[in-house]
């Protein structure tokens, strides 16, 4: 076998190499081993270096696609901030028409409120999502302002429609009214200056009386001067009175309806002749019926009622 020497600086002489060729291989094998690893480092920091740059340009790619998105969703809030400056004309407009005060433009602030608590992250959020995010809050404290504006005037609507049925709002019965008579006047037959707290109606015996609205008949009978008389509460402070009857149709407690025949005229009680003494009074108060008369509906005309 070949023999392997080196020389020796120490004992200056050559000394062999003893197991050489093992130690050659272990040493090539050691170099092979190192080199392979680094260059399998080397191979997996640029795979790495190559995606990441793939990872960055797809959070690119995506980042590009959120402020698109951003920018129509921001557009699409501007649109409905548009949409509810028309609802908030209208919710006025309807607010007028059932007997509510409208809002303002500063009490309508005020029910808005300021700038929201999110608005201090703003900064930190970027400008795209900070204007969209501001934009979206304010449409959605205006749209909940709005949602209470209306159900509030539903509310008075239902409120409205019931008293709309209940207010007495046409004339009772056909013939000549006199209403001038409502007020102070001299009485027909008494001789001394009476206020005179309803309008008279003439017209023969036995023409039938309608009740002016909605309500309960509250008193059917002998009314002192009067005469036979029915007495209804139309709810809401109102009440009606129909005087000088020669029968009546209805029993107290019965609820009627506007139209509704209720009795017929007469010359009943302290009365001069034939006619139906007719009254409308709130909380109490006498109140002139003609400004109650809505003829213009032709209400006995298209009425089907008994």
């Amino acid at each position: 076998m070949k023999k392997f020497y080196y020389f020796s600086e120490k004992s200056l002489n050559f000394l062999e190499i003893k197991h050489f060729k093992e130690k050659a291989i272990a040493v090539f094998t050691i170099s092979v081993l190192l080199f392979s690893s680094i260059l399998f480092g080397i191979f997996y920091f640029i795979s790495s270096l190559s995606s990441n740059n793939d990872y960055v340009e797809s959070l690119k790619k995506e980042n590009e696609s959120l402020k698109q998105k951003f920018s129509t969703l921001t557009e699409q809030y501007k649109n409905l901030g548009s949409d509810l400056e028309k609802l908030t004309s209208m919710s006025n407009d309807l607010r007028l028409a059932v007997n509510l005060t409208p809002i303002s433009v500063e009490e309508r602030k005020l029910g808005v409120g300021g700038t929201s608590a999110i608005a201090k992250l703003y900064p930190a959020l970027g400008t795209d999502i900070a204007e969209a995010i501001d934009v979206a809050d304010n449409v959605l404290r205006n749209f909940e302002f709005e949602k209470a504006e209306y159900e509030q005037i539903s509310a008075k609507l239902k409120t409205n429609e019931k008293l709309f049925e209940s207010i007495p709002a046409i004339t009772p019965c056909e013939g000549n009214y006199s209403v001038e008579s409502f007020g102070m006047r001299m009485h027909p037959i008494l001789k001394v200056m009476k206020m005179h707290t309803g309008i008279d109606i003439i017209n023969d015996v036995g023409t039938r009386v309608k009740a002016a609205g909605k309500g309960k008949v509250v008193f059917v009978g002998i009314k002192g001067g009067y005469g036979l008389a029915v007495e209804i509460d139309h709810g809401f402070g109102y009440q009606t009175i129909y005087a000088h009857l020669s029968s009546v149709n209805v029993k107290e407690g019965q609820i009627v309806k506007r139209g509704d025949y209720i009795a017929k005229s007469g010359n009943s009680g302290l009365s001069s002749g034939p006619h139906l003494h007719y009254e409308v009074l709130h909380n109490g108060q006498n109140l002139n019926p003609s400004e109650f008369f809505f003829d213009e509906y032709s209400y006995f005309e298209s009425n089907h009622s008994n």
